[in-house]
């Protein structure tokens, strides 16, 4: 994931917060923001230490991280996007986050078609 493609600033994650929608299940939570001065999407991780210690949190970030980028070409272009992981995902592996993902971006509509 390119370095502009990142959201890293706590004002950026608060205005998606904020003016963004949020599309959950019981794994993630996804806040979409859309932006129109901006052309490619973005996108900002949250993984509390409830969830587990380091290495899960950060396998989970790579997980999702890389989830974006396999979908990088059927997201909306524009939009700044915070995923928040919840606990269950702690134990789930790459294919399950990957339906997962897949399913909360379906029913956020932010696909430019259905996967």
């Amino acid at each position: 994931m390119k370095k502009e493609q990142r959201i890293k600033k706590n004002e950026e994650f608060q205005e998606v917060f904020k003016k963004g929608k949020s599309t959950a299940n019981r794994q993630f939570v996804i806040y979409s923001l859309k932006k129109e001065d901006q052309q490619v999407f973005r996108i900002g991780l949250s993984v509390s230490k409830k969830v587990g210690k380091a290495v899960t949190r950060n396998r989970i970030k790579r997980s999702v991280k890389e989830i974006f980028h396999k979908y990088s070409e059927q997201l909306l272009p524009g939009r700044d996007y915070v995923v928040i992981a919840r606990i269950p995902t702690a134990n789930m592996d790459f294919d399950e986050i990957d339906k997962s993902i897949l399913h909360v971006l379906n029913r956020a509509n932010v696909l430019k078609k259905r996967v």
